[in-house]
């Protein structure tokens, strides 16, 4: 008995001391790649095992290994796993973790509201950038020009600063949803975007995720293209800001700054970026200037509740473009501008305060974020979010012989707007998800002229354009600076003129989706549904008698519902298709006959609009190369056109044409690929091939800009027009290469064919007699290039000092970018490259540059 306890007990000590000896150290230090800075809390695991500790505040971590050799995986959220093999007590030093394509490590607040692709499992046509790469793309470009490397993605830059306008799969933007955190910023009235009022998003981006077609959102909004998703800064885990020095083309100059304490002890975060930009802009008299400003409080009591404070906004002035004759650019140059419209003596125009006319506008955002963890399985998201916008159109007005100017007339767009999102998401079982919430906006408009600033007189006799009635003007508001328009709004109807009313539209939508998943199958549906009430108040007599008018309430409801199924043929291979259908409520902006004159509403408008999308695609993945198939077909029928037009070239519009019914057929394919042949070198690729045309035939409506009628039922024969404003085949390629550690060049060209005029519904080209169809554009092609170096600096190469040069059209392509008319080249017409030299045009950039140079720390 004696000796088996002996034996025993010697095993015993041998096996323990086997352990002991097996057991090693490893050490090392976890730093960001690309910031160069420390990343706490990252996962070191001893693969195989569950043996594993977490790296410290400056990212260091020291593991006690259970054998002699192996291998650790360190990982953190939202970049990607390193896997490095260890023999004995080893020490790895430095060890780089680079960000992924994931974007679960932004997602911190909000997170349920925002309906990114991630978020489902079963596949959408989508197109992400990342913060890294939005930085190294935007130089001082508004976002549609950053996201042109996408497929079926076109970008047009526009006159001005900020006055860029994207088309996503032939749709314009007032068709495409833009997303800021969950919360949608397209305007309620008549879903356009003015990306001079977010001049300062790019700024503060994380991520920019372009949804082409049906999307993953599962709000009622109006995606028929698409659902851009902007996800700013809000809770950063580390401690850190920047500040970054920026110069271009044409005298602009920016500065930013910013800082974050990271996520510290006690639960509170705050992150704060101001900023300032000024420029003469590309086009001759096209100066502006702006601030950014943003703030972000954050608080995370417990592991269940994370609440955070937002508040962001661009104010800016900056003077404006248009589109003119193609013999008017040719003969002065692709820079032409016809600053001083109705205006014979420009010399008097105080240094050209109003060239063409002005925008200044300042719409500050606020919203209140608050991630309810309920339990392991459901979590409640919710944003509450308001914005005030407070801003005019300024534009000279004139007298006298010669034509001198005497006042800045400015057509106000106000607005007050409160919106909630909610949504509840619980895992039914293993292989079953539910979302469902509400989404509730209320929406106030306030439009009006009155006098932003006297020129050479002292007051104006101005008049009502519904009554005639005639009020002297002795105020001013606001002038050029948006800070006065905002504290210093106009009040009192007695100093406005012109047209004066406002509109309240009231939106409540219920949404829901179930999805269901294992490891090669996933389906989902989603359902959403909204109704929305329209008021207009006409203050037709306030200046004299103080009445006011109301509309009758226009309700309306709206619904669409989406389903689709993915299948994973193995790791690699994954084939889906979607399909849906929307029934749109009508714009505000399409309800009544002349939204600026009358309570009237348009009898043209019979209904909802109907949108019915089909998409397929497939998916191929590997380390090397991977690729996206997207085939889509999208019919709106029952839509609603609203044109305007300068009949008499003063810079102002005139004549208001709105069309219907009016149906679109857009159908193509594209193809997206990524590659990494090597070690840092990056070349990816895409093409679309699209068809985009007109269905049947229109009815048209055309008035004056007092309301009057100039024509009524007048019919176009459209039937299988093509769709202009955007290519219908765009192709690309880019690369990037890392030439030595911190040193990178990249380049991408982009070639755009099949591009068509503007479709002018109230013109002659499509009467019985002509019907020749929209007018074919040139194709043209350019190449952006750039290139980036990161010097490391400060104690331990913790910071770093960056910098970036861009060269867009290298090669100094001239184009026409896009037409507003549709004249066609007949025998005697001179014509540019096929064009008619008639027609109103606008042409695209030649070579600009930006260099910035940005110290983090």
């Amino acid at each position: 008995m004696k000796k088996t306890i002996h034996f025993f007990l010697t095993t015993v000590a041998f096996l323990f001391s086997t352990v002991i000896i097996a057991q090693n150290t490893v050490t090392g230090t976890v730093i960001d790649a690309e910031l160069n800075s420390p990343l706490p809390g990252a996962n070191i695991v001893e693969k195989g095992t569950s043996n594993g500790i977490s790296s410290d505040f400056d990212g260091n971590f020291t593991l006690t290994t259970q054998a002699s050799s192996g291998d650790i995986v360190i990982s953190y959220v939202g970049y990607g796993p390193v896997t490095i093999s260890f023999n004995g007590d080893t020490n790895l030093g430095n060890i780089e973790l680079t960000p992924d394509n994931s974007l679960s490590e932004i997602l911190i607040i909000g997170s349920g509201v925002i309906d990114l692709a991630e978020g489902r499992k079963t596949p959408i046509a989508v197109s992400t950038l990342k913060a890294n790469k939005i930085r190294e793309k935007t130089g001082n470009s508004d976002l549609p020009e950053v996201l042109k490397s996408t497929p079926s993605v076109q970008s047009v830059q526009g006159g001005g600063f900020g006055e860029g306008q994207l088309f996503l799969r032939g749709f314009d933007q007032t068709n495409t949803a833009f997303m800021l955190n969950g919360q949608p910023i397209n305007s309620p009235e008549d879903g356009r975007m003015f990306w001079s009022n977010w001049s300062g998003v790019l700024d503060v981006a994380q991520a920019v995720q372009v949804q082409r077609g049906l999307g993953s959102s599962k709000l009622a909004i109006s995606s028929v293209g698409g659902t851009v998703n902007i996800v700013t800064k809000t809770i950063d885990k580390r401690e850190g800001g920047f500040l970054q020095q920026m110069i271009a083309n044409d005298n602009y100059t920016k500065t930013t700054v910013s800082y974050s304490t990271g996520l510290m002890e006690n639960g509170w975060a705050f992150s704060t970026l101001l900023g300032h930009w000024q420029g003469d802009g590309y086009v001759d008299d096209t100066d502006g200037q702006g601030q950014t400003y943003f703030i972000s409080l954050g608080y995370k009591p417990n592991e269940n509740n994370i609440f955070n404070f937002m508040i962001t906004g661009a104010p800016q002035w900056h003077a404006t473009s248009g589109f003119f004759d193609l013999d008017e650019i040719l003969a002065n140059g692709r820079r032409y501008n016809n600053a001083y419209s109705n205006v014979d003596s420009p010399n008097l125009l105080q240094s050209g305060k109003y060239p063409r006319g002005r925008n200044i506008y300042h719409k500050p955002v606020a919203n209140l974020s608050w991630d309810l963890t309920i339990s392991e399985n459901s979590s409640l998201s919710s944003v509450l979010y308001a914005s005030a916008g407070r801003g005019a159109f300024a534009s000279t007005r004139t007298s006298g012989t010669p034509r001198v100017p005497t006042y800045a007339r400015g057509s106000n767009n106000n607005h007050n707007w409160y919106g909630l999102v909610s949504n509840f998401n619980t895992q039914l079982s293993e292989k079953l998800s539910l979302n469902v919430g509400a989404d509730v906006r209320l929406y106030n408009g306030i439009h009006f002229r009155s006098v932003n600033e006297f020129l050479s007189v002292s007051s104006v006799e101005g008049f009502n354009n519904s009554n005639s009635n005639v009020n002297v003007l002795t105020d001013t508001f606001g002038g050029i600076n948006p800070w006065n328009i905002t504290f210093n709004p106009n009040d009192d109807h007695s100093q406005r003129f012109g047209y004066d009313y406002e509109e309240n539209i009231n939106y409540l939508g219920v949404f829901g989706q179930l999805e269901y998943s294992n490891d090669q199958f996933s389906a989902f549906f989603q359902g959403s549904a909204s109704t929305q009430s329209h008021l207009r108040t006409e203050f037709k007599e306030v200046q004299v008698a103080g009445q006011s008018e109301e509309s009758g309430k226009v309700n309306n409801t709206g619904f669409n519902v989406k389903a689709g199924a993915a299948y994973n043929l193995n790791e690699s291979n994954v084939v889906f298709a979607n399909v849906g259908f929307y029934s749109r409520q009508p714009f505000h902006s399409d309800l009544f006959v002349d939204d600026r004159n009358s309570n009237q509403l348009n009898p043209l408008v019979k209904g909802n609009q109907k949108i019915t999308g089909l998409e397929a695609g497939y998916k191929f993945l590997s380390d090397i190369i991977s690729a996206n198939f997207n085939v889509y077909h999208t019919t709106w029928d029952d839509r609603i056109d609203y044109s305007s037009d300068d009949t008499d070239n003063d810079g102002l519009d005139d004549e208001f044409t709105q069309t219907s019914p009016l149906k679109q057929v857009h159908m193509g394919v594209e193809l997206e690929l990524f590659t990494q042949p090597t070690n840092g070198l990056n070349i990816n690729g895409f093409v679309s091939v699209g068809n985009w045309e007109y269905v049947g035939d229109i009815t048209t409506r055309t008035t004056d800009d007092t309301g009057a009628l100039v024509s009524n039922g007048d019919t176009s024969y459209i039937d299988g027009a093509k769709i202009g404003q955007a290519a219908q085949f765009t192709a690309g390629i880019s690369a990037d290469y890392e030439i030595c550690p911190h040193l990178k060049i990249g380049a991408n060209w982009n070639q755009y064919d099949n591009l068509y005029g503007d479709a002018d519904f109230g013109g002659d080209e499509f009467s019985t007699v002509n019907n020749r169809g929209t007018i074919k554009l040139p194709s043209y092609d350019t190449v952006d290039t750039g290139v980036s170096y990161k010097w490391l600096v400060g104690k331990n190469d913790q910071n770093s000092l960056q910098f970036r040069v861009n060269v867009n059209n290298i090669f100094d392509e001239v184009y026409i970018e896009n037409a507003r008319d549709n004249e066609h080249v007949d025998v005697g017409d001179i014509a540019w490259k096929g064009v008619n030299i008639e027609n109103g045009v606008r042409f695209g950039y030649g070579r600009t540059w930006n260099f910035s140079m940005r110290y983090n720390f």
